[in-house]
């Protein structure tokens, strides 16, 4: 017998919870983080997108799980590291007239950050082979 579009709609909904729920979940600890590496450190961007890029790459590396995806990737990653930020920083740099600082920011954190994305996916892979 085939399901109402009523019931439909309801698991659907459901669902679409369930999945709100673990991005929230994973985001709050990933903004505390942040939060706290922002307050103790100083221009910070760099720190957190490498930290972030890692630990996406050792998702990535890992079988796919949707609902680990969501917890960790969206949530954690996603409010943990911060593009905007960056790219505010680095505008400000050009704004004032320092285009080395701002070619060196994005230098290191564009060379950084590779490297810890391929980092986390040889080690997210490593331990799936274990």
């Amino acid at each position: 017998m085939p399901q109402s579009s009523s019931s439909a709609n309801q698991l659907t909904l459901r669902q679409d919870l369930s999945e709100l729920l673990l991005v929230a979940l994973g985001a709050v600890p990933g903004a505390v983080i942040r939060w706290q590496i922002g307050s103790h450190l100083p221009d910070n961007d760099v720190i957190v997108n490498v930290l972030g890029a890692f630990i996406l790459g050792w998702l990535v590396g890992l079988p796919l799980r949707p609902k680990r995806q969501l917890l960790v990737g969206i949530g954690f990653c996603g409010s943990l590291t911060t593009f905007s930020s960056w790219m505010v920083h680095c505008v400000t740099f050009i704004a004032q007239g320092d285009w080395l600082a701002a070619l060196g920011l994005i230098g290191l954190t564009l060379g950084l950050g590779l490297g810890a994305a391929a980092l986390g996916v040889f080690v997210g892979r490593s331990l799936v082979r274990r």
